[in-house]
């Protein structure tokens, strides 16, 4: 789980580099990640197989609007800017990588997390402990 949050801190990253949001927008993404951090820090006490279905669901929905991105981007709506350094060194992206590329590979992660925490949560549901993997890894132990 520490290998996706940081995954996913790499994803914050490379959009902000991208969207270059104001001080207020920023100031609204760290209080969003403050209300979600605690929240989703009580539902893990009260039901972690519920706080795992709960991800895999906003995942399902992460690859749903990054799928609906790529069609924006490819119909002209938004610019196909290159990709910030950043992303092209975390992904392994070629030099010339466009935004379309890092959307792509996002999705790629957000379809990884939703099948681990949909995997988690049925883990649980079986009553067993789950034992996750390397991202690359793909499936649980004992799953």
């Amino acid at each position: 789980m520490l290998d996706e949050a940081d995954n996913e801190r790499m994803h914050l990253l490379t959009f902000v580099k991208i969207a270059q949001p104001s001080l207020l927008e920023r100031m609204l993404i760290l209080f969003t990640q403050f209300v979600f951090y605690n929240a989703y820090f009580f539902l893990y006490l009260a039901s972690p197989k519920t706080a795992h279905r709960v991800v895999g669901y906003f995942e399902e929905e992460a690859v749903t609007s990054y799928t609906r991105y790529l069609a924006e981007i490819d119909a002209g709506r938004h610019e196909n800017v290159p990709a910030p350094e950043l992303a092209i060194e975390y992904w392994d992206l070629a030099p010339n990588a466009r935004l379309r590329d890092v959307v792509i590979a996002v999705r790629e992660d957000e379809a990884g997390h939703r099948d681990r925490n949909h995997a988690f949560a049925d883990t649980l549901k079986r009553g067993e402990q789950p034992r996750g993997q390397s991202q690359g890894q793909g499936q649980l132990e004992g799953a």
